[in-house]
Formats: structure tokens, C-alpha cells, sequence
């Protein structure tokens, strides 16, 4: 069977791009979101991700193969639905489902005959079976009879250029036998490579366990900073040192703090189930104390660079504010929190990012400057979050009367007397 038609549910980071590849592909999407701020900037041809850019979505717009909806009646009679929305965690680090189950219950009210449903969202094993599953069979409908249920985890990398979507190998599962045939009809003629896993929960665990090995290793990283600035050493340097083995190493860095949605919050999806089954995985409960401790740890730094108590008055120039480079994404982004700490110590805090026209801390809204030679030389520090591509290390160094820099952006001038790195 070829599919032609598909609906994704949530246009975001990973749905948007998502929908792009299939019309590429020569499907029909439509593509279902609630945020009518989303749904408002596709017609009109503007993009809100990084990855894509304004003329992208002008072709998906314009070419007749793709529709931007906030209903969902209109995904009735397409062949398969992708749900990519969001999987946040609660204030106390449980999962919460509640645009799956909302997406659920809005796709087990439209007539179901024979639709490939596939959910795409990190989530913890067992979500697409334990979830998902009862919410469509729950008045009557059964999988295998009326839809097909599938779980196949998004691996897309914001910002990153290496690796298009179709190179990235593709995990796929089924509920049943028939689903994972299914779902390997659609995804085959698309990406490179499909590997298909034996369950729902196989799939599940591979894509929190990827992003759970990560967290853990930029942890360790995190825990080396702390530990070379006591014995005076300089810990990219080391890292350099290190990095130079052509195996058995992998490269991690370290940076003031985890952000985005996938890596600081999956592998609470995945010790959250651990506790739920009596299993113990101390290493994500120590990974995010660590990680949890990054903000304080750069506020702490820099007060020791003052080396003075007062705060009021310290004019502190922050530059990048995205949890990732040359990615517009804020989620979870440590940065908001270190300017958190900085303006509840009376700091006096400007920002700049040149993908980041505006954000709010703690309710109050800041602008980004103009990065200029009197921004920078009126700052008593200026303190690199984030190293995006567009930002003049030349120019910043030249300018600026301290630097600290927690990315090593400023990695070839780091011997001059004025500039820090963790």
C-alpha cells in the first residue's frame, strides 16, 4: 500500500518539519494545530522554527498539498495521523500527557476505517499501549479492526545541519503485526533506513534512553567544570586533550545548564516509570541534581569574580538566550533562569540574541539590544549563555571591559587577561 494523504497533529519543532517531508514526498497533510498564533503565521507565510525558513513555508502554503487547520473534522478521510505534540513534565517532574490525551480523544471522535494512527511524541515505555490505546478503543473502536496503532519515536535535531530527515534511521513499532507493517508502508518510501522493534514499549525506551544517555554524560561534564576550577585547571583544555583519542570517547561539554524539551525531560519520563515498577535508575536522579545546579553555579561564579556582595548597580550584558545554537526554541533554556537569579540580586540585566526579538523573566518583559560598542563597554561583565553563530566574538572581546564565557565561544582569546570560561 502507498500511502498519499496524512494529517500531523502539532505543527511545532517536530510536526512541522515532519509535514514538510511527507509533501515533499508527494503526500496530502493536513496539519492540526490548537495555537492559533501558529496557524495564523503559516497563512501568512512566516516562519516560527529554525529549521525552516520563510520562503519554506510559503511553498508548503502555496503548493496545494498541505493545510493548516484547527479543526479536527477535517482530518477525516486521510490514511494515517501523526501526533507530534508536546510531552511536558508536572511541577513535580511527573509526565504529563495531556495533549496526547487530548489529541487521543479528538481522533477517536472522527469515523475511524482502517487510519494508521502513530504516535511520535518522547514519551516513557508503555504510553502508546497504556494511554493511548484505551482512549481510541473507548467507545467500541478496536485496533486491528477499525485504525492501526503505532509508535515511532522523532529524532529530529533543531538546528542541525549534518544530518537531513531522511538520513536519520527511522524506529518504528505496531501494536500489532499488521500496524508495524503498516507503518513501515508509510515511513519505507521516505527515509533511508526504517528499523523496525518488536513493541510500542522497545520503541519508547530507545528514544528516552538515547536522550537520557546524553543528559547523564553533560552531567559528568557539569560535575568536571565544578571540579577544575578547585584545582586550577582549565577544563577545555582538557577537553581538547582528551577529544584528541580516535576512540572509546565520546564528546560531550559542558555549559550552564540542559535545556529544550527533549533532553531535561525525558529521562524524568523515564525514572518516573522506573519508580512506578520498583526499578531503580540513580544515575538520571544524580544527572539532575547536577544539571539542576548549573544556574546557581554561574551566579556563584560571577559574584566571585566581583568579588563583591552588592549587586545593585552591576550591569550584566547577557548574550544568547536559547537552550540551544542558532535554535529560537526557549524551552526549559538555563539562561532564563541564571537571569532569574541575576535580577533577583538587584542586577541591573540587558540581553542580546539575534534570533530572539523578545522574552519574559519572571513576568517582566526585556527587549534585546542592540549589540554596540556602548553595550558592551558599559557592562561590568558580559556573560555568554549561548553561542550563536551570528554573534562577533572579535568585536565583543575588543569591546567589552569582562567577559564570561560558559560556552568557550570566545576559545582563541581565551589567554587575555579580561575574559573567563567555566
Amino acid at each position: 500500500m502507498r500511502f498519499n494523504s496524512a494529517a500531523i497533529i502539532g505543527l511545532g519543532y517536530v510536526g512541522l518539519p515532519l509535514a514538510k517531508l511527507l509533501v515533499e514526498n508527494g503526500l496530502h497533510v493536513v496539519g492540526v494545530d490548537l495555537d492559533p498564533s501558529k496557524i495564523n503565521k503559516l497563512h501568512a507565510g512566516s516562519s516560527y522554527i529554525s529549521d525552516l525558513n520563510d520562503q519554506e513555508i510559503e511553498w508548503l502554503m502555496t503548493g496545494g498539498k498541505f493545510e493548516a487547520v484547527m479543526d479536527y473534522s477535517k482530518i477525516a478521510h486521510v490514511q494515517s495521523v501523526i501526533i507530534c505534540v508536546p510531552t511536558p513534565v508536572t511541577e513535580h517532574g511527573a509526565p504529563d500527557l495531556k495533549y496526547v490525551e487530548l489529541a487521543g480523544q479528538h481522533i477517536e471522535q472522527i469515523p475511524l476505517n482502517g487510519q494508521l494512527i502513530v504516535l511520535e511524541s518522547s514519551t516513557y515505555p508503555g504510553t502508546t499501549e497504556e494511554v493511548l490505546l484505551p482512549i481510541l478503543q473507548k467507545n467500541g473502536k478496536r485496533v486491528g479492526e477499525h485504525f492501526y496503532l503505532s509508535y515511532s519515536p522523532e529524532r529530529i535535531n533543531p538546528g542541525d545541519k549534518r544530518f537531513g530527515l531522511t538520513e536519520m534511521p527511522k524506529i518504528v513499532s505496531g501494536v500489532t503485526n499488521t500496524c508495524l507493517q503498516k507503518i513501515t508502508e508509510l515511513y519505507s518510501p521516505i527515509y533511508q533506513k526504517v528499523i523496525p522493534v518488536s513493541s510500542p514499549r522497545a520503541a519508547e525506551m530507545a528514544k528516552v534512553m538515547e536522550n537520557s544517555q546524553r543528559f547523564i554524560n553533560i552531567s559528568f561534564m557539569n560535575e568536571i567544570v565544578k571540579f577544575c576550577e578547585k584545582m586550577n585547571i582549565d577544563v577545555w583544555e582538557v577537553i581538547d586533550a582528551a577529544n584528541s583519542k580516535p576512540y572509546g570517547n565520546l564528546h560531550f561539554y559542558p555549559g550552564p545548564g540542559i535545556g529544550g524539551h527533549c533532553i531535561p525531560v525525558d529521562p524524568l519520563y523515564l525514572q518516573w516509570k522506573a519508580d512506578s515498577v520498583g526499578a531503580d535508575l540513580e544515575f538520571i536522579k544524580i544527572a539532575k541534581k547536577v544539571n539542576d545546579s548549573m544556574p546557581d553555579y554561574i551566579v556563584s561564579r560571577l559574584s566571585r569574580l566581583f568579588a563583591d556582595s552588592n549587586w545593585q548597580g552591576k550591569s550584566i550584558l547577557v548574550l544568547g538566550v536559547t537552550y540551544k545554537k542558532d535554535v529560537n526554541d526557549l524551552r526549559e533554556s538555563s539562561a532564563l533562569r541564571i537571569m532569574s537569579l541575576l535580577v533577583e540580586k538587584g542586577a541591573d540585566i540587558r540581553y542580546h540574541d539575534p534570533i530572539v526579538p523578545s522574552i519574559t523573566v519572571d513576568g517582566c518583559p526585556f527587549d534585546s539590544v542592540e549589540l554596540t560598542r556602548e553595550q558592551l563597554k558599559s557592562a561590568d561583565c558580559v556573560l555568554i549563555l549561548m553561542d550563536h553563530s551570528g554573534l562577533p566574538m572579535e568585536f565583543i572581546v575588543s569591546n567589552a571591559r569582562l567577559v564570561f564565557d560558559t560556552k568557550h565561544a570566545t576559545g582563541k582569546y581565551r589567554t587575555l587577561n579580561h575574559i573567563v570560561t567555566l
